[in-house]
């Protein structure tokens, strides 16, 4: 039965690496997409897109009816594609397809691109490990179930660039194919979020590549080079040049912003990434040994270029925190190589003729230690929590705890028997398919774990009263994006003391800071009947604040 499944060296034959990482994939990335709230980035991008689909320009998307020219809009257009074709507009499951999928091909070309990095004789064993672990790799996956999709195309489809940009270098002969297809990737990246991707991924492997790579291979095809360059540049500027042609005010003003955004906003110290290996999740361990070099460079050079990997981590990271403007998430681009690292200390663990050191086996029984203790601990941790949908008498409960046990039972049995990189690995996928399967589902109510009861949302209000979805509705002040998205359609702003055109259409719906007549003015109040008809919570709890529907139609004649 094993033969079916292992080949004659006892890896896994290639149907079975296939399944296995379509397996974490599907778990770790698409069950229950729609079950966190939706957040702010998200909110943009769907609000955007939900306009598009309503009839807006694909050319010049607009955010509650104004200009949305901050972002580039492949994001935008994908999620507007999802709703073509779905027909929904509400169903934030659907609207995260596309950074989902996203994510599984930047796994897929990473896997690809790690085949042409690793040596032929490896018959592409440390790829899969390393495609594996970026498959199941905490930031990854919190990445991939982000309707906010800019970060993950742009950095999926550079990474794409890179790998058939090194079938281009690696070539016999001129490789102008595959520099056309690198260009063109570079392109959509750049319609994803501008020369983030060529600054975060492009030019750190480049100058790595330079550095520790083969040199000759890109003496040999610089021409390539500079057509997979030049492609993905002058293609990826068609867009914000087109922007320019028909909104030459506006897309300066946004230029000027964003670009003093990077030196104003966020601004972190320049050791703020100095935590990255966290962003492995349970692979944290092996990648921060993996980074070692007195340790970790003899074992991994079998396997993997490791001083190429190592700079291309280092460039990535000097030159991310070269920005003033940092965020976690922007730590994507690390990834690639930091699990290809991590992949090659794995196979040398997992090769049944290396030498072991004292070093290895407490680096292993450590790691195996940390992942038995969150099995074995994770059923008592969800009678601590107190959620409704993990009660002790509940059947969710029962099987989720003993897949645990059972997990930990399985690692604790590879253990006893000395086979600690196999159990770490197995361990280590338990956790996350454990978490991303079962513990997903109940993600929702840890979200509103704190709530006050009785809480009423704007979303909820939309549905209860049609009038909301039907009559022309404005808002008195600057509503925040979440709104507008639970609003359903377009709120402009209204001042209500300048502009008179919304009391040519009455009656009419205006969301207020306040009750009744006292956010407009008088003047108003006293020739049109002012009615508060609702209100609705702006958050979790009621100290946040509450905002009110106010209808405003003509008095009766006496």
């Amino acid at each position: 039965m094993a033969d079916s499944f292992l080949s004659a060296a006892g890896w896994p034959r290639p149907w079975v690496q296939w399944a296995v990482l379509g397996v974490v994939l599907g778990i770790g990335l698409f069950v229950r997409l729609d079950a966190p709230e939706i957040g702010l980035m998200e909110a943009r991008n769907f609000v955007a897109a939900r306009e598009i689909h309503a009839g807006g320009s694909w050319l010049l998307p607009t955010m509650n009816g104004e200009l949305r020219l901050a972002k580039p809009p492949l994001p935008t257009w994908l999620v507007a594609a999802v709703m073509h074709l779905t027909g929904s507009t509400t169903d934030l499951g659907l609207l995260r397809l596309p950074s989902a999928v996203g994510a599984c091909l930047l796994v897929l070309f990473f896997w690809a691109l790690a085949r042409r990095l690793t040596p032929p004789a490896d018959q592409g064993r440390t790829a899969w490990l390393s495609a594996v672990v970026l498959a199941s790799s905490l930031l990854l996956l919190t990445a991939g179930r982000d309707g906010n999709g800019w970060d993950i195309y742009c950095y999926c489809l550079m990474t794409g660039a890179l790998a058939a940009g090194l079938r281009g270098l690696q070539a016999r002969g001129r490789g102008w194919g595959w520099f056309g297809a690198a260009g063109l990737l570079i392109a959509l990246s750049v319609l994803s979020k501008g020369p983030v991707a060529p600054y975060g991924m492009l030019l750190p492997f480049l100058l790595a590549y330079a550095w520790r790579g083969d040199r000759s291979a890109l003496r040999r095809q610089w021409p390539g080079v500079v057509l997979m360059v030049g492609v993905g540049l002058l293609l990826g500027c068609v867009w914000p040049l087109y922007v320019l042609s028909q909104h030459l005010h506006e897309a300066s003003q946004v230029a000027q912003t964003e670009s003093t955004s990077w030196a104003n906003r966020h601004v972190q110290p320049i050791w703020f990434y100095s935590s990255f290996p966290v962003f492995m999740g349970f692979w944290a361990l092996a990648s921060l040994a993996a980074l070692v070099w007195p340790y970790a460079a003899p074992r991994i050079r079998p396997y993997a270029p490791y001083a190429l990997l190592l700079a291309w981590v280092g460039a990535t990271l000097l030159l991310l925190s070269l920005v003033p403007e940092k965020k976690e998430r922007y730590l994507l681009p690390v990834l690639p190589p930091l699990a290809l690292l991590t992949g090659g200390l794995l196979r040398y663990w997992l090769n049944p003729a290396r030498p072991y050191t004292r070093a290895d086996t407490w680096l292993l029984r450590g790691w195996v230690g940390v992942v038995v203790a969150v099995l074995l601990a994770l059923p008592l941790a969800l009678r601590f929590v107190g959620l409704a949908s993990f009660a002790p008498a509940s059947s969710r409960y029962w099987i989720t705890s003993l897949l645990a046990l059972a997990g930990a039972a399985l690692v604790g049995w590879r253990w006893v028997r000395g086979q600690l990189p196999q159990a770490a690995v197995v361990g280590t996928l338990a956790v996350v398919l454990l978490a991303s399967g079962l513990l997903m589902p109940a993600y929702p109510q840890w979200q509103r774990r704190r709530d006050d009861p009785g809480l009423r949302p704007l979303a909820q209000l939309v549905r209860e009263r049609p009038a909301l979805r039907q009559l022309p509705v404005y808002s008195l002040g600057e509503m925040q994006i979440k709104w507008i998205w639970a609003a359903g359609r377009v709120v402009p702003q209204w001042d209500a003391g300048a502009d008179s055109l919304p009391l040519r259409q009455l009656p009419a719906l205006v969301y207020a800071p306040a009750r009744g007549a006292s956010p407009f003015p008088a003047a108003l109040a006293r020739r049109f009947r002012v009615v508060t008809v609702d209100s609705f919570d702006l958050s979790h709890q009621f100290a946040d604040g509450r905002w009110y529907v106010t209808e405003i139609s003509r008095r009766p004649r006496p």
